[in-house]
């Protein structure tokens, strides 16, 4: 399935290969056309292939429903676990799990929670690759707060990377956020950091890959 921020990208993309393809074999010898076609549609299927849309759903167990669980928002790697100060909305310390996602990756965002979003922020930024640690507070982002069920807040942000130039959110405030819906989408390589409580259990640790919507991250404690 491919998601809906990529049909019109895809059809565009479409009709400038089959151009370029068809002026390649004006302007080129046989070889250079035939070595062009099969680049471009190699480029064509990658770009397919990055915005699929798989079906996920995430099904909480009746003794898990007691729990506060945080799901990853992002498929990707874990490049980060670290106690950090939040100084934009939440101000105090915190634990921050950064999630890398690379080209190869879906950049599908899901709410990592379910709850109310009572703050959403778009900042303006630099494209930094999404790894160094400037990034965070740098790059251009979004903020988007969610209030749990159980009052508990969770913010988390979307950051654009090096190739990154254009973050998609749907979260608006005083919208009803369910765990494992999406609510946003980054095109070409970003990250998610999510933070969370300091008591928070985390169940992943740095290197680990996760899948947005499915990969249990963190317990809150009450």
């Amino acid at each position: 399935m491919i998601h809906r921020e990529g049909i019109l990208f895809l059809v565009y993309a479409f009709i400038i290969i089959l151009s370029l393809i068809f002026i390649s074999f004006f302007l080129f010898s046989n070889l250079i056309s035939f070595l062009t076609f099969i680049f471009l549609m190699i480029f064509y299927i990658f770009l397919i292939f990055f915005f699929r849309n798989p079906k996920k759903s995430f099904h909480e167990k009746n003794f898990d429903k007691e729990k506060e669980i945080v799901i990853s928002p992002a498929d990707g790697k874990i490049v980060e676990i670290k106690n950090i100060f939040e100084t934009e909305f939440l101000k105090k310390n915190c634990i921050c799990i950064s999630i890398f996602m690379s080209p190869f990756n879906v950049h599908v965002n899901r709410f990592p929670v379910s709850g109310k979003v009572i703050y959403t922020k778009y900042h303006p930024g630099k494209y930094l690759i999404a790894w160094f640690k400037k990034s965070s507070l740098n790059n251009e982002r979004t903020t988007i707060v969610v209030e749990t069920n159980k009052g508990k807040k969770v913010l988390f942000r979307q950051i654009a990377g090096f190739l990154a130039r254009r973050i998609i959110l749907y979260a608006r405030k005083n919208s009803i956020a369910k765990k494992g819906e999406e609510f946003g989408f980054i095109k070409f390589g970003s990250r998610i950091d999510v933070f969370l409580p300091l008591n928070s259990v985390i169940l992943v640790k740095k290197g680990e890959k996760v899948s947005g919507g499915e990969t249990k991250i963190s317990i809150i404690q009450s």
